[in-house]
């Protein structure tokens, strides 16, 4: 059974080392296919927080996939901001803002969704839209397609419609219709799991992770991780793991069992 691990929000600047351990120890122990990384690794975008979640990541066994979130462009050295935001960021990750990686199973494809003029918010724009559309009708018939990005696609809380993506219905229409299965992102510090309206027989779901190793905890919920785990052709479980300090470990909270059938349009 393949298995991916999705992490987000880690805010390196403000992590916690027991729950640092303890997710070390998780990765190491289920040896997902992929780490999935979906923004937000650091708290302000310096030098030594990207040295610190490079040395984190580059700790852990296998394959990575990690995209930008707003907190890793620089906020207060606005030169840098405007003029190479991404500087830090490629220095410790590399040059790709939007990585993609495949295997048997799996099409997993990043978007770059942060803008150095907004603060917080995100977009998709038409060009994104299409290219990972592209990819995804490319996929083969028995891969499992995800699309990552920094801020979420959709949303549980009234208050958190503010943060929705922009361009984000969109986008869900289009890969959807290319095949989409999940979507998975972070930004708001919430786990979930909720699906998105889309052609008929071919559900795609929002997969959000919660934050990963900071402090910066929401509403009193533990730090959490998500494992994803391919359940035949057309399902995949998804699991929610969240750090139990009693323990000092990361425990399985909540599981789901999502159906995902359905061949893209055209």
């Amino acid at each position: 059974m393949s298995v991916l691990l999705h992490m987000s929000d880690s805010h390196f600047g403000t992590e916690r080392a027991p729950v640092l351990a303890a997710l070390r120890a998780l990765v190491h122990e289920v040896r997902p296919a992929l780490v999935v990384l979906s923004g937000d690794l650091t708290q302000r975008a310096r030098a030594a927080q990207f040295a610190a979640a490079r040395e984190f990541v580059q700790s852990l066994p296998g394959p990575h996939l990690a995209i930008p979130g707003n907190h890793d462009i620089p906020l207060f050295d606005l030169g840098s901001r405007l003029l190479t935001p991404y500087a830090r960021y490629q220095a410790a990750f590399g040059d790709e803002l939007e990585p993609a990686w495949s295997s048997a199973e799996w099409l997993v494809l990043g978007v770059n969704t942060t803008r150095w003029w907004r603060h917080k918010q995100g977009e998709v724009s038409a060009r994104q839209v299409d290219r990972v559309a592209r990819r995804l009708r490319a996929a083969a018939p028995e891969q499992l397609r995800v699309v990552v990005v920094h801020q979420p696609m959709g949303v549980i809380c009234h208050s958190d419609r503010r943060n929705l993506l922009r361009g984000h219905a969109g986008a869900a229409d289009a890969w959807a219709a290319a095949g989409a299965q999940l979507v998975l992102g972070g930004h708001i510090h919430l786990p979930y799991l909720c699906p998105l309206p889309a052609p008929a027989g071919r559900p795609l779901w929002v997969v959000q992770a919660g934050t990963a190793v900071s402090r910066r905890v929401r509403g009193g919920i533990a730090n959490s991780v998500n494992l994803l785990r391919r359940r035949g052709s057309d399902a995949c479980a998804v699991e929610r793991w969240d750090y139990d300090a009693a323990r000092e470990a990361f425990v399985c909270h909540q599981w789901h069992a999502l159906e995902l059938r359905g061949q893209p349009e055209g």
